[in-house]
């Protein structure tokens, strides 16, 4: 959701726990992804080091982009999963 001049909304949920809390955050549009990714993780006290962001659909999305680019390919609600658990057996 755009939320006024220069700024996008992003739903994130944690996905490693099982009542999937969640943060909305209002960013403005040309801010590095890399920073709402460490925001994100720090707001759910993971290691913003060993995270990642993925779309609902599990598509992994690449923080060296800005928070509208993100915005426009992958839409408002995602995903913080700690990497430690990705393809983990």
């Amino acid at each position: 959701m755009a939320t006024g001049p220069g700024k996008v909304q992003f739903k994130i949920t944690l996905t490693s726990d099982p009542k999937l809390p969640y943060r909305v955050l209002k960013v403005p549009e040309n801010a590095p992804f890399t920073a709402v990714l460490k925001y994100a993780s720090e707001e759910f006290k993971e290691n913003a080091d060993t995270s990642a962001i993925i779309t609902n659909d599990g598509v992994g999305i690449n923080p060296a982009q800005t928070a509208g680019q993100v915005f426009l390919k992958h839409g408002s609600e995602l995903r913080l999963i700690p990497r430690d658990r990705v393809g983990s057996s």
